[in-house]
């Protein structure tokens, strides 16, 4: 088994568990990786059960192995997590209790080195989430045009070497097409200056990142799979969502804040009754990892937990 540390573990359980502590509670998560979070609510959440969506199917049967001692508080889903309402009338409910997202690549992903999201090793240029579907990084790197590579790298990297780092793909690859992360590791030494190498983490970092996001067209489907969350929640339910890049995190304000927003003029002396939102936030902005987990843990460092919770029924998705 793939070693596999869940960020702020105690307090996303802690935020899921009043959704939880009821008869037939049903928690998805939505993110399942190796099933870390899953294991601390069914262990710790004794009425709930879980469905886990996760398009990665290495992950659902590692996670499966994990959960197996649950029995059938379990069920795994293959499935991206923008089909969330799909997976829910598929499992033949109209609501849940709670959605949890842990968002980005996960443990094992990053750890077995032949899956291609790591910088550090030498291994195929991959990184897709789900092997069995889609274009790799290397057919990113060897068909998108300077200026569609250039993009990519600015806006999913937040790569101020884009331009650079794209035109020199392009020259690269029309003798050597790009295979290997070697090959993609060297070309960004030699194409970041030596004074920028030598801050913000490694060099490839950000290009690795946009690559993966690309790949997996990671910000379309997370725009589409909250506010599905959010229809998806009965009241009293939440959804929870570590982020753990920026572009990522301001989605997701951007729909807890459209979501719990008053639609009663603000120079109206009071909220007619009805009309108060049917959703909260229950924490203030994004709360974050403390120095003890982020030294145990470094990929805690960049993480962002919002939650919201449904207070009234909605007039549109879930009573």
């Amino acid at each position: 088994m793939v070693s596999h540390d869940p960020v702020l573990l105690d307090r996303v359980v802690a935020l899921l568990a009043p959704a939880l502590d009821h008869d037939g509670a049903v928690l998805v998560d939505a993110t399942l990786g190796l099933g870390g979070h899953t294991e601390a609510v069914l262990s710790r959440c004794a009425l709930a059960r879980v469905i886990g969506i996760d398009r990665d199917p290495d992950a659902l049967a590692l996670a499966g192995e994990r959960l197996a001692p649950f029995g059938d508080r379990f069920v795994g889903v293959h499935a991206v997590y923008d089909e969330l309402p799909d997976v829910l009338a598929d499992q033949g409910l109209a609501a849940v209790d709670a959605v949890l997202f842990d968002l980005g690549v996960s443990s094992m992903q990053l750890d077995v080195a032949e899956r291609g999201f790591a910088y550090a090793v030498d291994a195929p240029l991959d990184m897709r989430m789900d092997k069995t579907t889609g274009p790799s990084a290397a057919d990113v790197l060897n068909t998108y045009s300077a200026g569609e590579l250039t993009r990519v790298l600015r806006e999913y990297g937040e790569e101020k070497f884009a331009r650079k780092i794209a035109a020199a793909v392009v020259r690269q690859r029309e003798t050597v097409p790009f295979t290997t992360s070697s090959a993609l590791v060297e070309l960004l030494y030699a194409e970041i200056p030596a004074p920028a190498r030598r801050t913000g983490g490694h060099p490839a970092k950000r290009t690795f990142q946009a690559l993966r996001m690309e790949v997996n067209d990671e910000l379309a489907v997370l725009r589409r799979a909250i506010p599905a969350a959010i229809d998806a929640i009965a009241v009293g339910g939440r959804v929870v969502v570590e982020s753990y890049h920026s572009l990522e995190d301001r989605l997701v304000k951007q729909a807890f804040t459209a979501a719990t927003r008053s639609t009663v003029p603000i120079d109206l002396p009071f909220v007619p009754e009805g009309s108060e939102p049917a959703l909260r936030l229950v924490t203030r902005g994004a709360e974050q990892a403390d120095d003890v987990e982020t030294a145990a843990n470094p990929r805690a460092a960049s993480v962002r937990l919002r939650a919201l919770e449904r207070i009234a029924p909605s007039t549109t998705g879930a009573a």
